[in-house]
């Protein structure tokens, strides 16, 4: 059975892409590694990564066998977790795709708690508005906002962000205070590319507004920041834009009405999760559902 413990080495230094890297986090010789998977190449036969001085590469082979291998060693160490007392006491690397904007404005302190909870996890963090993918990739989970798009991963939702509309005072000082919703039309709104209309509800009414405005941006958070310097209306979730409302730099307006509620959800690859994850859904989802 030596060969599953070759093919763990063989995971590990495909996540790190570097054999020191994956040394270290193994606790052994790095000429010690590289020849156990030069041995496992030998008894595949085939060639499974590309090596060069800075960084390694998989092959095709390698690629595939990487996807085979981490599903079995991901499961064989869940097996292992569940046994022990890391249940209680989660440990190893937490490798997570989180949304920048929302990462840094409102799930930072989170992430700050939850760490102070379980001093066993490292953390590693990519956060990008790519959708990464999670059987090629070494990632343990996806926080995604909106609906996922891929049906063939398993979606657990966290939250649903109600966005609210807001402006800085000085913007409606210079353009005025919209009264009715419709009067949005008539204002600078920074939305999303390809938006072109809010739909916005109030006391069982839903209306759809036509929006027109000079910026349409990808970023939660650059949509913030033009807000905040007059450049517009905008409408996003109140956690988003806690802080500038708070010194004042944004208020709401139209405080009757609302957009149409943001899921947040927690994408995984499976449903056999270490506790490390586990542990991290179940805090968001209370701590999220709490906000």
């Amino acid at each position: 059975m030596e060969f599953l413990n070759d093919m763990a080495l063989f995971v590990e230094v495909m996540n790190a892409r570097s054999f020191r890297r994956a040394a270290e986090a193994l606790g052994m010789p790095n000429s010690t590694l590289s020849r156990r998977i030069s041995l496992l190449e030998k008894a595949i036969g085939l060639r499974l990564l590309h090596r060069t001085t800075r960084r390694i590469e998989p092959t095709e082979a390698g690629q595939l066998y990487y996807e085979r291998c981490k599903r079995i060693v991901d499961e064989a160490r869940l097996a292992h977790e569940q046994l022990g007392e890391m249940v209680a006491q989660p440990s190893g690397t937490l490798r997570a795709s989180l949304p920048v904007d929302f990462a840094t404005t409102y799930l930072a302190p989170l992430l700050a708690e939850f760490a102070q909870l379980y001093p066993g996890i490292r953390f590693e963090f990519d956060l990008t508005p790519r959708n990464v993918d999670l059987v090629s990739e070494p990632f343990d989970i996806a926080i995604r906002m909106g609906e996922p798009a891929d049906s063939s991963l398993v979606a657990r939702p966290l939250a649903r962000l109600t966005p609210y509309l807001y402006a800085s005072p000085r913007y409606l000082e210079l353009s005025g205070e919209p009264e009715e919703p419709m009067d949005l039309s008539r204002h600078e709104c920074l939305d999303f590319p390809k938006a072109g209309k809010w739909t916005l509800s109030a006391g069982g009414q839903t209306i759809q507004v036509p929006i027109e405005g000079r910026f349409r941006l990808n970023s939660p958070g650059m949509i913030r920041r033009l807000a905040t310097l007059d450049l517009g209306i905008t409408l996003l979730p109140k956690e988003v834009v806690a802080d500038e409302v708070a010194d004042g730099r944004l208020r709401r307006i139209l405080p009757e009405w609302q957009g149409v509620a943001v899921p947040v959800y927690a994408l995984t690859e499976t449903r056999l999760l270490p506790a490390k994850t586990q542990r991290f859904i179940e805090f968001l989802r209370e701590r999220l559902r709490a906000a």
